[in-house]
């Protein structure tokens, strides 16, 4: 992780792979936790969940989230490659249910109060992986 300098007490910027350092298990367990609360009740996303266990969808995405972001490899360990196109090929997901999504992450981001550093990190790449997953 990069420090403020002496006298400086903001951080200029946070690397992908520092993000677990910064915001460590707990970080990670809110930002998920508060996903997955908004999910059931949403219109667009509680419908492609339907009946499935979503408590072990919070903890996959929860273990990868942290393996990607520099903790243990408890993701790669119990499940190999992410494959994430594979994973999400049966869910339809369109620029609606992408920005629905982000929008939920989004919220639990801010739920989450993590530093501007670390939430820009998180953002960015959510984002990203969001697009990276549309198969309409």
């Amino acid at each position: 992780m990069r420090v403020a300098k002496p006298g400086v007490d903001t951080i200029d910027s946070v690397e992908d792979y520092e993000i677990y350092s910064v915001i460590g298990e707990d970080g990670f367990a809110r930002l998920i936790s508060a996903f997955y609360r908004r999910v059931p009740q949403d219109e667009i996303l509680g419908p492609m969940y339907g009946n499935h266990d979503l408590q072990g969808a919070e903890h996959c995405l929860r273990d990868f989230l942290v393996f990607r972001f520099g903790g243990p490899a408890r993701y790669i360990e119990s499940r190999g490659h992410p494959r994430l196109r594979m994973r999400h090929g049966r869910f339809h997901i369109d620029q609606v249910a992408r920005d629905r999504w982000l929008s939920l992450m989004t919220a639990a981001l801010e739920e989450a109060s993590f530093s501007p550093e670390a939430t820009d990190v998180l953002r960015t790449f959510f984002g990203q992986t969001a697009t990276f997953l549309m198969n309409e």
